[in-house]
Formats: structure tokens, C-alpha cells, sequence
């Protein structure tokens, strides 16, 4: 199964909060934490047990403003996706929300599906940054950096590029087995010296430095035709929502009772 993408939302509207948080987690492309105030996203954000891919956050909380937020978060160095949810479509509205480093906004209400491609939108645009940062098992993926950095003892595990190239493209495969010989030519090109065996001989080094048991690997596992990247390695998911499932028509924008437009979001 295509590795799940933590997504913090924060929204002081408990409907609109439910709603999001079911309709995203729908799939399994995405795994919701949701938080209503500022200080509750502080308590998801500052555990350091898991690292949120995007942020959906309100403009107007309760216990602050969602701007300032947003600026607090990229002076603290936070480089995740920050998508601003807000009820004006006033031009200073819009424009505060980029000076506060945001990537997007979506005005409510809103269309769920349009909210799901944004938001794929900016992830593609991140992962492909020199700031993206990558979750490989009890690593974090420095890629500009050639890293794999262990959250727990922080221990460095240095990469060549080639075995770089590797994890790189078998974490955009999101789970799923690539072959050998599309692995060569993503990561060697079009080189007739290049054979599965040198593929396997990266592999196998590669399993060296990032396997806590090489001769058992639990991250890049061998399948008949190819390999496939792990990123969780078997470990329990942290941070997992379990909430009531009902049916929301995606055609339809999903409204904010905030706002005073109604509280139903079918």
C-alpha cells in the first residue's frame, strides 16, 4: 500500500475539521491529525516523533492569528507545505497570507477535490525542492544532503549519489514495486555497460548502511521483478485518527458555519 502523507489540520470548526479529516484519510494518500487552537498544532508539531508533510491552517483561531502562525513556524524552520484556510477572498487577505511564507490559500467554502489537487500540487513542488525531507524508516532523507540522519541516536549515514538516486525514486514509486530495469534507467540513464548486477551490488551496500539486519531487510525489500521502498519499515503508525466515516458529496463546496454560510457540508 502507497505510504500514507501526515497532514496537520487546524481549524476551530469541529464540523469542518471532522469533514476534512474523514475525506482526506479516505484513500489512505493521506493521514490526518487534526488540532483546533494554536496550541494543540504546537503539541503535534513539537513532539518530534513524526514530521508533518503539510499544514491546512485556519486564518482565524482562537487563540490567535493564523498568519502570525504560519511566520512563527517558518522562523522556527519548519519548510512543510502551508496551506492557509480562510473565509475572505479580500486582496490584503490573500497577500498577507504569502508575506507570512504560506504556499497556498483556498477560500471557503471550498470544493474538496480542489483542496486534494492543491495540496498534491504543493507536494510535488517540495519534494522536488532542496529543502524536502524524507521519512525512511528511523531516518530522516536529506537527498541535497546525501543523509540519512537517525532521529532516535542521531547517527549520519552518508550516501553516494547513485545510492541517493535509488531511495529517491523508489520513494516517489509511494510503495509500490519498480523493476530493475526502470531502476537503471532512472538512475544510470541509457548505458549499455550497466547491468542488473551493478543495480544489485548499489543494493545491496545500500542495505549495509540503512538495514538494521541486512540479511533481513525490512525498508528496501527484493521482489521477483524488482525492489520496493518500505519508508515506515513495519513500524506502528503514530499519530492515527480513528473517526466515524459518513458520505460527503465531493461536488459540492464544503462550507464553514464560522462564516455564517451554513453548517451542513453535504
Amino acid at each position: 500500500m502507497p505510504t500514507e502523507r501526515l497532514i496537520l489540520i487546524v481549524d476551530d470548526d469541529s464540523t469542518l475539521r471532522t469533514t476534512l479529516a474523514e475525506q482526506l484519510g479516505w484513500h489512505n494518500e493521506f493521514r490526518p491529525v487534526t488540532a483546533a487552537s494554536l496550541c494543540e498544532a504546537n503539541l503535534s508539531l513539537g513532539s518530534g516523533s513524526v514530521r508533518f508533510e503539510t499544514v491546512l491552517l485556519d486564518l482565524d483561531l482562537p487563540d490567535g492569528d493564523g498568519r502570525e502562525y504560519c511566520a512563527s513556524l517558518r522562523r522556527q524552520g519548519h519548510k512543510m507545505p502551508i496551506i492557509m484556510l480562510t473565509g475572505s477572498a479580500d486582496e490584503t487577505d490573500i497577500v498577507g497570507c504569502f508575506d507570512a511564507g504560506a504556499n497556498d490559500y483556498v477560500v471557503k467554502p471550498f470544493r474538496l477535490q480542489e483542496l486534494m489537487a492543491r495540496i498534491r500540487t504543493q507536494l510535488r513542488s517540495f519534494e522536488s525542492s532542496d529543502d524536502a525531507v524524507f521519512t525512511v524508516g528511523s531516518y530522516l532523507f536529506r537527498p541535497t544532503a546525501r543523509l540519512l540522519v537517525e532521529r532516535a541516536g542521531n547517527r549520519r549515514v552518508h550516501l553516494t549519489n547513485k545510492e541517493v538516486a535509488l531511495l529517491r525514486f523508489l520513494l516517489h514509486a509511494k510503495g509500490q514495486v519498480v523493476n530493475r530495469q526502470d531502476l537503471l534507467y532512472q538512475v544510470w540513464g541509457y548505458n549499455t555497460a550497466v547491468t542488473t548486477h551493478t543495480l544489485e551490488a548499489h543494493v545491496y551496500r545500500l542495505r549495509q548502511k540503512i538495514e538494521l539486519d541486512p540479511s533481513d531487510p525490512r525498508l528496501l525489500v527484493t521482489h521477483r521483478h524488482g525492489y520496493r521502498l518500505t519508508p515506515d519499515g513495519g513500524a506502528a503508525r503514530i499519530g492515527e485518527t480513528s473517526l466515524p466515516l459518513r458520505t460527503v458529496h465531493l461536488g459540492q463546496p464544503i462550507r464553514s458555519s464560522k462564516y455564517g454560510i451554513g453548517s451542513e457540508y453535504a
